[in-house]
């Protein structure tokens, strides 16, 4: 199993790259961070800096979207990256949550967003496409490669990123509803005719690890409010009880009323008064590392590849360090 490093790029940035150094030297093989242009800074810049300090790692957005930059500039920004450090970005995409609301705008349809899956990753990788009827190529890539790992929750997304993405995101630690997701998105990439296999399965979810649970569930509590978005918006397109999406999904958010985005993934934040200490301990990884090494053993059964951990809470550097001492090598076999 393959470990990334989840972070919002707060300023200073000089601390988001001397973090993402500290996850690479303890193991870590992914660094990803948010991205909203507004809420955050830039994260493609703070991108150059963190390749630059490190050897190894791969970076990319968690997630970016169709929306925020025309697609010609999301792929010629990652083919410009790949070319100066060797082939190590990856593409996390999806509808756009915080980056399109904050601005006022709508998230992306899927189907722009399985558009943009194909026109961005042909276009970083050097092959000609169409962009809004208009034959394009990148002329300088070379040897350029993208992968394109997509964000889903619903039926719709989920079909979609087994169809068009060479990965799936999925933002939660919940192994029942891992078990759902992961082999809804098998099945669609079997129906059209992909080994379900060469889709790469990224389960992203803080951790938190400690003995004083309540202060866990306390630091990482914003985690299912930001689910709970996406979850308000799959009630709203399917209904509570429609059998499309599982109920362990969706009951919690029956107390949700709103949510302000400047407290967005944020420990503290209080918008998520209403989910329940259950949600957190299913959503997110907590307590000591043997029980953080259980739950990923569970998860790995299930065919995950990765675990990112989102690290926005109190103890970043001992998450990072406790990781790399004891939770990464007992993944290793």
């Amino acid at each position: 199993m393959d470990f990334g490093l989840v972070l919002q790029t707060d300023p200073p940035a000089s601390r988001v790259v001397s973090l993402m150094k500290r996850a690479e030297r303890n193991g870590f093989t992914h660094g990803w961070t948010f991205d909203s242009a507004v809420l955050w800074q830039e994260p493609f810049v703070i991108y150059s800096q963190i390749l630059a300090g490190t050897t190894k790692l791969t970076v990319g957005p968690m997630v970016t979207n169709p929306g925020t930059r025309t697609w010609e500039v999301t792929a010629s920004t990652f083919a410009t990256l790949n070319d100066m450090f060797g082939n190590r970005t990856v593409c996390g995409i999806g509808r756009g949550d915080s980056a399109m609301r904050v601005a006022g705008r709508r998230p992306n349809t899927l189907a722009r967003l399985g558009e943009a899956i194909d026109v961005i990753r042909d276009l970083a990788e050097g092959r000609e496409t169409e962009v809004d009827g208009q034959p394009l190529r990148i002329p300088w890539v070379s040897d350029g490669k993208l992968p394109v790992w997509m964000a889903a929750y619903g039926p719709k997304a989920l079909a979609l990123a087994g169809r068009k993405a060479d990965g799936f995101i999925l933002q939660l630690a919940d192994p029942y509803l891992t078990e759902w997701m992961v082999r809804a998105v098998r099945a669609a990439a079997v129906e059209a005719g992909r080994d379900p296999a060469s889709v790469t399965v990224c389960v992203a979810a803080p951790a938190y690890v400690g003995e004083d649970l309540a202060h866990a569930r306390e630091q990482c509590r914003w985690f299912g409010g930001m689910v709970g978005n996406h979850v308000a918006d799959l009630v709203a397109r399917y209904g509570e009880h429609s059998g499309m999406v599982p109920e362990a999904l969706t009951s919690y958010i029956k107390e949700r009323h709103g949510y302000d985005y400047s407290h967005h993934g944020r420990a503290g934040n209080p918008s998520t008064d209403f989910v329940p200490d259950e949600i957190v301990d299913r959503f997110c990884l907590l307590g000591p590392a043997e029980a953080h090494i259980e739950k990923l053993r569970a998860l790995r059964d299930l065919g995950v590849d990765q675990f990112a951990v989102y690290d926005m809470h109190d103890a970043q550097e001992a998450t990072i360090d406790a990781y790399g001492a004891e939770i990464i090598p007992a993944l290793d076999h």
